[in-house]
């Protein structure tokens, strides 16, 4: 592989507007524009940015779905110095407001209409953002985003329910781009096709928009108009040329219920790039079996350390000798370590919460020391992050996930991960796809584990009532699941909810089942 770091982003950005003004930069639904379009587009914009006197490096919300204006928007937001901060148009309405709440932004750019009325800051509607771009006005770039000015924040959800803006510099991305363009597990090709589906206002978006931007590639959008539409879904990705599959493993497995999802309806895929939530033994088979020959890349890591700091190629011997899926190679320039709760170092083998430390960790949460205090630190000289991950280090430098710290339970005396009773769950052949859920009493003590389960297909048919399926499921996997694990009670459902990412909504359920 010959990819070389790149040193700054805009500049590479418009280097590609010089030497390749005609290629495509993005497509979203046959709707084409090139380089040479995001360049003129982005220079309008910037100068009309410039114009409307905000402070200097405010930040800026920009309002919408997978629309090329939004691209064309943060590339002028980042020619004129402002950091951008996505806001997905499918957001709840609390969740919209918390965010401008929290951020306090200079100015909104609405790509859609946006759904607040009473908001201080000026909004700049669509069609003023596309007659700007009729406009062509020439731009010089003279102070734009760089080194340790924040380039993106994206809001993650609070455990208080009040979201968390996490800011990402020129030089956290810097370090995310140039591992994830050299690294020998992603193996990222020049130009790549890459599919754009997770929204902007999710992390896993830096993934494709990145690497593609880096390598002059195409991004191929999917509005979630198609995404949401199981039927359109499958009319659109069919037609797409796309080489890399950038998604949160539950949307692969949403894919995968059309069974024209395989290496002979989609022969150009040649790598499938997931973030965001654990990758099973029981995904990554299923996908080698329709994609013999595609690359299956498993990244980690956490918003707050620019998108992921490990990744790896699946192999064939990881399908078949392990239970879990290790979580990659860690980056070269993130020193990465397993801690116990007093701050020590363990040694390899030894579970312990991982911590990341380097040039990828964010300068910390907007607005909001308190939070930024209790998560951000300084290791060994440099800036680290406590990810509240449980994970292991093997002698071969893999990382091995554990799960969420605050996903731990006591039940029935022992200490239990609810991933690992899913990951249990998952191995009957019963089962399409289950989690664990931990019923509460008024003490916060456990009271109970609920089950809720997806039964494969002409599973339902073979028994007369649940409580048979029940019965065939505890004795499925009696000898695979250690008792004091299995579930008190199985719900059955035809789906499991998802985040606005893509995720299974394990934190949603635990809410609703306890009706906080």
């Amino acid at each position: 592989m010959t990819n070389t770091k790149i040193k700054d982003m805009l500049e590479t950005i418009e280097q590609f507007a010089q030497s390749q003004p005609d290629f495509p930069v993005y497509n979203i639904l046959g709707e084409v524009h090139t380089y040479g379009d995001l360049k003129a587009d982005s220079d309008s914009l910037a100068a009309k940015i410039d114009s409307l006197d905000i402070p200097e490096k405010s930040p800026v919300v920009v309002y919408g779905g997978q629309e090329y204006e939004m691209l064309a928007t943060f590339v002028a937001l980042t020619k004129s110095g402002h950091a951008y901060i996505p806001i997905d148009s499918h957001s709840a309405l609390e969740r919209v407001t918390a965010i401008v709440e929290v951020a306090e932004p200079s100015l909104i750019i609405a790509i859609n209409d946006f759904p607040l009325e009473d908001v201080k800051a000026p909004i700049v509607t669509l069609d003023q953002v596309k007659a700007s771009f009729a406009n062509k006005s020439s731009y010089e770039v003279t102070h734009p985003v760089k080194g340790d000015d924040t380039y993106y924040i994206i809001f993650t959800s609070g455990t208080t329910g009040k979201p968390k803006g996490v800011q990402i510099s020129h030089d956290n991305l810097l370090s995310f781009t140039n591992w994830m363009i050299t690294d020998k597990e992603f193996a990222t090709p020049k130009r790549p096709q890459m599919l754009a589906q997770p929204p902007y206002s999710f992390d896993l978006s830096v993934m494709y928009w990145a690497p593609t931007l880096a390598l002059g590639g195409t991004l191929y959008a999917l509005p979630s108009a198609i995404t949401q539409d199981f039927k359109k879904l499958f009319e659109t990705i069919f037609s797409l040329p796309i080489a890399i599959w950038t998604s949160t493993p539950s949307f692969a497995d949403m894919a995968m219920l059309s069974e024209d999802f395989n290496a002979e309806k989609m022969p150009e895929i040649t790598h499938f790039y997931f973030d965001g939530e654990e990758l099973t033994v029981k995904t990554a088979q299923k996908l080698r079996q329709r994609f013999p020959e595609a690359r299956i890349i498993n990244a980690y890591g956490p918003t707050e350390a620019t998108v992921a700091l490990s990744a790896v190629a699946v192999t064939d011997e990881m399908l078949a000798n392990l239970k879990r899926l290790p979580i990659g190679y860690t980056k070269e320039d993130s020193p990465t370590y397993i801690i116990d709760e007093d701050g020590n170092i363990l040694p390899n083998g030894q579970q312990g919460e991982i911590i990341v430390s380097g040039p990828a960790v964010s300068k910390g949460y907007m607005n909001n020391p308190e939070k930024t205090a209790e998560a951000f630190f300084e290791f060994n000289g440099l800036p680290a992050y406590h990810t509240g991950d449980v994970g292991t280090m093997t002698d071969e430098g893999l990382l091995l996930y554990g799960g969420r710290m605050d996903f731990q339970i006591k039940f029935n005396g022992f200490r239990i991960e609810l991933e690992d009773v899913s990951q249990n769950l998952n191995k009957s052949k019963y089962i399409d796809s289950a989690v664990a859920v931990p019923r509460y009493n008024k003490d916060h003590k456990v009271q109970n584990l609920l089950a809720y389960v997806i039964l494969k297909d002409g599973v339902r048919e073979q028994f007369e009532r649940d409580i048979d399926i029940t019965k065939a499921i505890k004795a499925d996997l009696e000898n695979i699941m250690m008792s004091y694990m299995m579930p008190t009670k199985f719900l059955y459902r035809e789906s499991l909810p998802l985040t606005p990412n893509g995720k299974i909504d394990i934190k949603g359920l635990i809410s609703e089942v306890n009706n906080r």
